[in-house]
Order: C-alpha cells, then sequence, then structure tokens
C-alpha cells in the first residue's frame, strides 16, 4: 500500500504573510499565570466504534501580535464502559475584546458540566433515538451556559457581546452499537463530513436548526401556526413596556444534528478559523480529503501537521474535532 502524501505547509497559489511558527508570547501577569493559554493543545481517544482527534492552533496573526489563543478546547469522558458519553466542545472569544480567551475557556467548562451531570440522560435518549428529547435537552443547556457568559459581562459592566463566545459540541457515545453522532451549538464554524472521499457541509441551516424556542429559553416564533406575522418590521425600534425589560439583540439561532454514521466515514467539527478556509479554498479540502482518506485514523502528530495547512488570507486560530468510523 502506497504511503500517504506527505501534509504540506501551505495550500494555494502564495503562502501566507505570517511565518509558519510561533514568534511572539503573549504578556503574562505575574498574579494571573493561571489565565495563560497555550499555543497549540492536543488530544485523542478511541471508543466504540470511533476514534476521535482533537487539536486548537493560535491563529499565525495572534501568534505575530502576541495574543492568546481565543479557540478553546475541552474533550470529556463521562460515565464507563459502554454507558460513556464523550463530549468535545469548542468555543471562540469574540475578537478584539478584553478576556475573549477566557469566555471561551468559560463555556467550555460550564457545558462541559452541564453535560456531565445529565450525562446518563443523555446517553439513553441518543441510543433510544429520543431526537426531540435530545434537541430541547441540549437546548436549554446551551442558553444556560451562554446565560452565564451574559451574566459574567454584566458583573464586569460589559455588554453581553463583550464578553460571548461561540459554542460548538459533539457527543459520541461509547456503545459499539450506537452509530448516532449528536452536534449541537451556537454560533459560527463547520460541520462536514468526508464520505467516500469527497467532503460534505452538513452544517445545519440556520432556518433548519431554530426550531421551536424551548420553553424559558430561546426566542418566541416571529409568526402564528397560521402564518400571521407578530411583529413588522419597518426599522422603527419599539420603545420597551415599563413593564418589561428592554428586548436584547438578536442572538444566534440555536443548531443541532443528528447523523448515523457509515463505516469509513470522518466527522469534522472546526472552529471558523479551520471552516473558512476549508470553504473558500478548494485546494485545503483536496489536500485534507487525500489525506484523511487513508484506512485508520492518523496520529496525533500527523492530524496536527494536517490541521496546520495554511492558507493566505486565513490567519485566525483554529480548533479541529475529528472522529474516524472503524
Amino acid at each position: 500500500m502506497e504511503p500517504p502524501p506527505p501534509p504540506h505547509g501551505h495550500v494555494g497559489s502564495r503562502p501566507p504573510t505570517y511565518d509558519a511558527e510561533p514568534t511572539t508570547l503573549p504578556a503574562a501577569d505575574p498574579h494571573g499565570l493561571d489565565d495563560l493559554v497555550p499555543d497549540t493543545v492536543l488530544d485523542g481517544a478511541r471508543y466504540g466504534t470511533c476514534t476521535l482527534r482533537a487539536a486548537s492552533v493560535r491563529g499565525d496573526s495572534a501568534r505575530y501580535r502576541g495574543e492568546p489563543r481565543r479557540d478553546a478546547l475541552l474533550t470529556a469522558r463521562f460515565g464507563s464502559g459502554d454507558r460513556a458519553l464523550v463530549l468535545v466542545a469548542v468555543a471562540t472569544g469574540v475578537r478584539g475584546t478584553p478576556g475573549a480567551h477566557r469566555a471561551a475557556a468559560e463555556a467550555c467548562r460550564w457545558i462541559g458540566k452541564a453535560v456531565g451531570l445529565s450525562h446518563a440522560r443523555l446517553a439513553e435518549d441518543i441510543t433510544a433515538g429520543r431526537r426531540g428529547d435530545l434537541k430541547s435537552g441540549l437546548h436549554r443547556l446551551t442558553d444556560r451556559t451562554l446565560g452565564r457568559l451574559r451574566a459574567g459581562a454584566a458583573e464586569q459592566g460589559l455588554g453581553p457581546e463583550a464578553y460571548a463566545a461561540t459554542l460548538r459540541c459533539l457527543l459520541l457515545p461509547a456503545d459499539p452499537g450506537c452509530r448516532t453522532r449528536v452536534f449541537f451549538g451556537v454560533g459560527g464554524g463547520g460541520l462536514f463530513r468526508l464520505r467516500d472521499g469527497a467532503w460534505q457541509d452538513i452544517e445545519p441551516k440556520a432556518a433548519e436548526a431554530r426550531g421551536g424556542a424551548v420553553l424559558g429559553f430561546g426566542s418566541p416564533p416571529s409568526e402564528t401556526p397560521e402564518g400571521d406575522r407578530l411583529t413588522m418590521d419597518l426599522g422603527i425600534p419599539t420603545p420597551p413596556s415599563p413593564y418589561e425589560p428592554a428586548p436584547e439583540p438578536p442572538r444566534e439561532p440555536f443548531r443541532f444534528r443528528t447523523s448515523v454514521a457509515r463505516r469509513g466515514d470522518t466527522l469534522l467539527l472546526c472552529s471558523p478559523g479551520l471552516a473558512d478556509p476549508l470553504r473558500g479554498e478548494d485546494e485545503l479540502g483536496a489536500h485534507l480529503a487525500t489525506r484523511w482518506s487513508r484506512p485508520g485514523p492518523p496520529g496525533l502528530a500527523a492530524f496536527l501537521a494536517d490541521t496546520q495547512v495554511r492558507v493566505k488570507g486565513y490567519a485566525d486560530d483554529r480548533t479541529a474535532a475529528a472522529v474516524w468510523e472503524a
């Protein structure tokens, strides 16, 4: 069998502007060393019929400017044996805001705690195919997590958009008899599937993903079941009622998708830093498809090298979690 092609340093017609390796470290506070974020994190595991590879890398731009990585990555197993549930959480803090890396890390920790406390029920719902229960429950956990970020912003005297993060997650049951994979989250990024050597963009669309609001969370529907609009968008702000709080800015829709994996599939969850060049530079997708279509998953070092293939014009942090199906 021929060996896989070597990883590329970059793809596209021209090399990227920045150096390929880290240059400047972020500034450190001697009283806040716990706040430092490593340039790169790498993780992996194998459960049931799937093998997980995950990496988060500081972007070329942040490396050059000495800024911390705004992407956060959490991989965690809850439970044991066939009843275990693996969570992968990816969050990205808002560009140009102080504490963006902290907001992303907190989003991952809070959703991790919420999923961990509910993992037994979630694993049962995934195995039983209770899609409606999963969607409403995960919507509720996600809204609670992002609500804590908004509360943290208020405590710091910041607007809600100044201490916020996108949050995208995968749930992988360890039961080898269950090939259902669950994606949920809020905000930009990508969800792709490599099947038979070709990429499929399976990111849930906003209209498809919004669904019904969970009681007490989310946004109310914009029209009645009969199709009557509840509001008219005339571009005129509506003054808040003296009996109700002023409305918050529109929020990103909750996104949810369940998929049944086939043997040989590779499922890829990624932050915008990798999703954008995958959608914008065909050569990158072709290169990764060739690298990841070989029998068996790559090792950790090889996966890290693959996720770092650079494209000119794309210099943000990159976080990727890929699942290979045996």
